[in-house]
């Protein structure tokens, strides 16, 4: 198999101001494709390099912001355009072997890359080692600060692969020892995915895998970019776990019972590791308002929720009129069937980055526990929706299995306060909506039903084709 060539980049052609005329036109094409670009659908109208640091030669670690028109659900004509900043791996080379066509961005035509190919440096195997190697041995490249728990040895020479699934990120698992999740889309401040296991550990939580390494920028503001934690090699997500069981006819209540303790396990852990707030009336209200505002501007983007509006509405009302004050705290922020995983027949918690798409401040804000109990039972409904015939009892029985399961835990019972239960699944079937008309319209039927059951207002243990 042909090798790739390198190139040696010229002392000085790794400014941010030298580089960006090689890269914008590669980058303003291949941005847009990723499954992991926030803009989906907007052209890159403009795009600034915010940091630049030489990895190893021919591979380039890059911040990049990328500027877009706001789409109109969020903004109107002629608004300041939105920015996001995406973090980049980007190798060069004279030529590439065939084994790397699909990582390549293109051939730069001008600037100090001219003539030479570029490429998403993160599906090399070269290029993934050396990053390991990063990591098992903390230090500074540029403004890059490589860390690792000191307590922990990580061996030398573990084989790379990027994993292919459908993600916001990137992950290469090393060796089935080791999974490094590399965030594409960087925000400032420490990612939950780093705080939050952490925290739960010193709490003795075994149901989330520790960080052993991790990297994280300094300039132009401190971000976490990148952790490394333990494989939990030959687990199965949920997701698959309940569609396997869909398949062959299996009930899966059993399996949602035990998942409701771990994720009352987990709320506990949180509530012992981080401060628990008192969410009274006003906050109640202002959590209502921002339900109704996402829900307006998702019937913007996605005009099929109109008809439902008024019920779902009804909702946030009912929600907004709750006067008693409920304990607020950390939470996963985005917990469904493929953020947990079953190993040696024990379910284990992973992903606290939160929905991406949030800022991160609104990601680490205490919340009521009740978001991440709605999420998963979303996650039921979806299940049931992914093999045909649909089986709403299915989920029914695991949505009251999981919630069993987590009252036997917790010492509470999250069909306690219906309105806010109904509220937050309510919220979540709008979040849904919106992602699938922007990602995955094939999908778009599965949140919908829930938007029709959602919207008369039915028991909430009740579902309906």
């Amino acid at each position: 198999m042909p090798k790739t060539e390198t190139a040696t980049l010229r002392p000085g052609s790794l400014s941010r101001a030298s580089l960006l005329p090689s890269l914008s036109g590669l980058l303003r094409e291949w941005l847009p494709r990723q499954r992991w670009f926030a803009g989906k659908g907007r052209p890159v109208t403009e795009l600034a390099l915010l940091s630049v640091a030489e990895l190893h030669p021919n591979c380039l670690h890059i911040l990049v912001r990328a500027g877009y028109p706001e789409p109109p659900a969020t903004g109107a004509p002629g608004s300041a355009p939105a920015h996001d900043c995406y973090q980049l791996l980007l190798g060069i080379g004279e030529s590439l072997s065939p084994r790397l066509s699909p990582a390549v961005l293109g051939r730069a035509s001008e600037g100090p890359l001219a003539g030479l190919l570029v490429y998403d440096a993160l599906q090399d195997r070269r290029s993934a080692s050396l990053l390991l190697e990063r990591l098992r041995r903390p230090g500074t490249v540029g403004a890059l600060r490589f860390e690792r728990d000191g307590r922990v040895t990580i061996p030398a020479g573990l084989a790379p692969r990027l994993l292919e699934a459908e993600q916001s990120n990137s992950s290469l698992v090393y060796g089935d020892a080791y999974i490094l999740k590399v965030f594409r889309r960087v925000r400032p401040g420490v990612n939950p995915d780093l705080e939050v296991p952490w925290a739960l550990a010193r709490q003795g939580c075994t149901r989330v895998p520790v960080p052993v390494a991790w990297f994280r920028t300094s300039s132009p503001w401190g971000a976490t970019l990148g952790v490394l934690q333990p494989f939990l090699h030959g687990a199965a997500d949920g997701w698959t776990q309940a569609l396997t069981a869909l398949s062959s006819g299996q009930e899966f209540t059993a399996e949602a019972y035990e998942l409701g303790q771990a994720t009352a396990e987990v709320h506990l852990a949180l509530a012992a590791a981080f401060p628990v707030e008192s969410q009274d009336a006003a906050e109640t209200r202002r959590l209502a308002a921002g339900m109704v505002g996402r829900l307006r501007d998702a019937i913007h983007a996605v005009p099929e929720l109109l008809p439902y509006a008024s019920g779902l509405r009804s909702a946030f009302t009912e929600l907004a009129a709750l006067d008693a004050p409920r304990p607020a705290q950390r939470i996963h922020g985005d917990l469904h069937l493929g953020q947990v995983l079953r190993a040696e027949r024990q379910w284990r918690v992973i992903d606290f980055e939160g929905e991406p798409a949030r800022p991160l401040p609104e990601r680490r804000r205490p919340q009521s526990p009740v978001r991440d109990v709605a999420g998963m039972l979303r996650s039921f409904d979806y299940a049931a929706h992914a093999r045909r015939p649909w089986r709403p009892e299915w989920a029914l029985r695991c949505r009251e299995a999981y919630c069993a399961g987590y009252a036997a835990e917790a010492g509470w019972d999250p069909w306690a306060v219906p309105e806010l239960l109904r509220a937050y699944e309510t919220d979540r079937a709008v979040y849904e909506v919106l992602y699938e008309a922007r990602h995955r319209p094939d999908w778009l039927p599965v949140p919908m039903a829930a938007i029709a059951r959602l919207a008369e207002r039915p028991g909430l243990r009740r579902l309906t084709p």
